[in-house]
């Protein structure tokens, strides 16, 4: 429907425009073309009026004599000429072809003082040519090559209708390209409406189409990665709730049977374990939707890494001063998830250091552990990805995942490296606070 419409739109405002190009056209030649013609002939008119005056036989001489005469001038002079007389009977002419000027109207016109009169009394005929009353009555026509002449109204309007038809035929195709790159457009949208998370639309050309089909597939891909992602989300917790849920019941029922503070322990162990789960996975639905807290607070990562690195009696920590614009909550729970898997996957001690490169900020976490091969490096910041010999380890593979998610968040990145003869290093980027 959007194809029809739009393009009956596009194409009727294009010949709108022609339209009004003809008629606006039609107007100024008929209140210019009146003017007669340019400057550069006007002087011309004056001496062929003079001249054509002096070279007009007497009119009292026979009929015979005066054509004869006409005809010698037109052939000296090489046009079409004919001389009348005062009620329009032609007494000669030299190659003087078609109908006759309208003397009536051209007589009616210099009584008026309106219409057609060109610099020395000629007047411009509406059959081509120019004629001239003279002194004794007869009209003089003539008809020369070369000199500007109005050619009739109704000519000009075909012409312009021609001119019309030709733009309108030859805009067609433009136009039936352009809706149907559109009607493409609204296909994917529909698709996408429809659950087809996988739909894309072909990118054609280098115009705005072009550019709004590309923002499309980008935000398609989006919505599609961010769908995926919910999805195998919400399937991993699901799962992953199902083992602290049960352990809180069975705690449950035991206390039913008599509570032992062993027990009750036991039991808050189980509901911390599950209250942490549920936060972050609801941190990473909201980065994953958007949906941040205030990221324009002023953080001191040195200051909050000692806060988290205070809780492990095995940490160290190291460095300068880096001060990053965003989220302390988050970044407090980006370095708490590094250190806490460096305690708890790693061994002691664990080095922790911020430094300033440049207009980066810089943390690092290390620990004395085996470290992680390479080809599983990567693997590591997927959600619910757990190391090869580590399913019984505490945590459910989040802590990572956040940790990236949460550095994208600030505009950084981290990754896992290799550096001063250490493996296994994770690395943080963020960059630093614009000093004005």
């Amino acid at each position: 429907m959007i194809r029809k419409r739009l393009h009956r739109q596009i194409y009727f405002a294009v010949f709108l425009c022609l339209v009004l190009m003809v008629v606006f056209s039609a107007i100024l030649f008929s209140v210019v073309g009146e003017r007669g013609p340019n400057n550069n002939y006007r002087n011309v008119f004056q001496v062929v009026t003079g001249l054509t005056k002096y070279a007009m036989p007497e009119p009292d001489l026979p009929l015979a004599q005066q054509a004869a005469a006409i005809e010698r001038l037109g052939a000296e002079l090489n046009i079409a000429i004919a001389l009348f007389t005062a009620d329009g009977e032609k007494i000669g002419s030299y190659k003087f072809k078609g109908r006759q000027p309208n003397f009536k109207r051209l007589r009616r016109k210099i009584l008026d003082g309106d219409g057609d009169h060109d610099e020395g009394g000629w007047l411009r005929n509406s059959r081509g040519g120019y004629s001239l009353l003279l002194e004794d009555g007869r009209w003089f026509v003539a008809r020369p090559k070369g000199f500007p002449s109005r050619p009739p109204l109704a000519g000009v309007l075909i012409w312009l209708a021609l001119i019309t038809a030709a733009i309108g035929l030859g805009a067609w195709p433009f136009v039936k390209r352009l809706t149907g790159r559109l009607a493409r457009l609204q296909t994917g949208v529909e698709q996408i409406g429809a659950g087809n998370l996988s739909a894309r639309v072909p990118v054609e050309g280098k115009d705005e189409v072009a550019a709004l089909a590309t923002s499309f597939n980008d935000a398609a891909s989006t919505i599609e990665r961010l769908i995926n992602a919910n999805r195998q989300l919400l399937a991993n917790a699901s799962h992953e709730l199902r083992t602290p849920l049960a352990r809180v019941r069975l705690g449950v029922e035991l206390m039913k049977n008599g509570g032992t503070p062993a027990r009750g322990a036991a039991l808050e162990r189980d509901i911390a374990e599950l209250d942490s789960l549920i936060d972050e996975i609801l941190i990473m639905s909201r980065l994953d939707t958007g949906t941040k807290p205030n990221m324009n607070e002023e953080i001191d990562l040195l200051a909050l890494a000692a806060e988290e690195c205070a809780r492990y009696d095995t940490c160290v920590l190291n460095g300068e001063n880096a001060v990053v614009m965003g989220s302390e909550k988050l970044l407090r729970r980006l370095i708490r998830n590094l250190v806490g898997n460096a305690h708890k996957h790693g061994k002691p001690p664990i080095d922790v250091s911020i430094s300033a490169q440049g207009k980066t900020a810089v943390l690092t976490v290390y620990d004395a552990g085996d470290g992680i091969p390479k080809e599983l490096r990567e693997k590591m910041f997927e959600p619910f990805h757990r190391a090869p010999g580590k399913q019984n380890v505490d945590g459910y593979g989040l802590g990572l995942a956040l940790v990236r998610q949460i550095a994208e968040a600030h505009n950084g990145q981290v990754q896992i490296v290799d550096e001063d003869g250490r493996e296994c290093v994770f690395k943080v980027s963020l960059p630093m606070k614009n000093e004005a």
